[in-house]
C-alpha cells in the first residue's frame, strides 16, 4: 500500500483546487460585467428618452412661435389693408406720384415676404393703380 502524505494536498489535488477558484472567479466576473453592461444601457436608454421629449417640448414652442408670429404679421397685413383705402384719398396734386410708389413699394415687400399671396397682391395694387 503506497504511503500518503497527510496534510497538504498533492500536486494534482493543488491543480484542480485552483481550477476551481479561477472558474468560479470567472463566472462571477462574467455575471458582474453583465449586470453592469445592461444597467449602463437602461441608463443610456432613459437618458435618450428624456431628450427626445425635450426635443418635442422644444419643437412644439417653435411651432407656436411660428404661428403667433404669422398672426402679427396677418393682423398688420390686415390694419395696413383697413388704412390704405384712405391713404390715396388724402393727398393731391403733384405729391401723389412719390406716395403712390412707396406704396407699391410697400405692398411689394409684404408680397416678398410671404404676407401676402399673389392674388392679394394684384388686388391690392390693382386697388392702387386705379
Amino acid at each position: 500500500m503506497p504511503l500518503r502524505r497527510v496534510g497538504r494536498p498533492g500536486l494534482l489535488g493543488l491543480a484542480a483546487r485552483t481550477a476551481v477558484v479561477a472558474g468560479t472567479a470567472t463566472a462571477v466576473s462574467g455575471g458582474m460585467q453583465r449586470r453592469q453592461q445592461d444597467k449602463a444601457m437602461e441608463e443610456q436608454q432613459a437618458a435618450d428618452y428624456q431628450a427626445q421629449q425635450q426635443q418635442a417640448q422644444m419643437d412644439a414652442a417653435a411651432q407656436q412661435a411660428v404661428a403667433q408670429q404669422q398672426a402679427q404679421q396677418q393682423a398688420q397685413w390686415q390694419a395696413q389693408q383697413q388704412a390704405a383705402p384712405a391713404a390715396p384719398a388724402a393727398p393731391a396734386g403733384g405729391g401723389a406720384g412719390g406716395d403712390l410708389m412707396a406704396q407699391l413699394q410697400q405692398l411689394a415687400a409684404l408680397h416678398a415676404q410671404g404676407i401676402l399671396s399673389d392674388d392679394e397682391f394684384s388686388a391690392a395694387k390693382a386697388k392702387l393703380l386705379s
